[in-house]
């Protein structure tokens, strides 16, 4: 495992560098980096920055390498975490959820990296169970604004 990790930071030229300069390995940065992390988001240190910046720029990082593919389904993917995540962070502002629960940010941190991970697909699971039910009627047979165009038409 140890080995698998080296190789496959060792393609981050900054953590070469940062590694032969303090002599450091590479591996134990990351996963001190990691567990600081960690440690903050649990004990609600900064949690909210923290995990609003692994639900933002993590996924536009990944957002903005998929729209230079050629492939749709990566587009998809993205296109469905971002409309989940935006639905989240309304529910999420509206409820004021942050000082009913304890450890809240431990949770939502899971929750995005869920979404967000492709081997896991959580955002299209959220979208197909929960938000596709409630506003498929509004999208039917197009788009909205198409449907209004229509039907201000018919009325004139």
């Amino acid at each position: 495992m140890p080995s698998f990790i080296t190789r496959e930071l060792s393609k981050y030229p900054a953590l070469n560098n940062f590694e032969q300069q303090t002599s450091v390995p590479k591996v134990y940065v990351i996963l001190g980096l990691g567990a600081l992390y960690f440690f903050l988001v649990f004990f609600n240190i900064a949690g909210e920055f923290l995990v609003n910046t692994a639900g933002f720029a993590i996924p536009a990082y990944y957002s903005l390498e998929a729209l230079f593919t050629s492939g749709k389904a990566d587009d998809t993917q993205w296109l469905t975490y971002w409309v989940v995540y935006a639905f989240f962070t309304v529910i999420e502002s509206a409820l004021n959820a942050v000082y009913w629960f304890p450890f809240y940010y431990t949770f939502k941190f899971c929750f995005i990296i869920w979404m967000a991970l492709p081997q896991t697909a959580g955002a299209q699971v959220v979208f197909r169970s929960l938000m596709q039910p409630l506003f498929a009627r509004f999208f039917e047979g197009g788009s909205t604004s198409a449907n209004l165009r229509s039907q201000a038409d018919k009325a004139q």
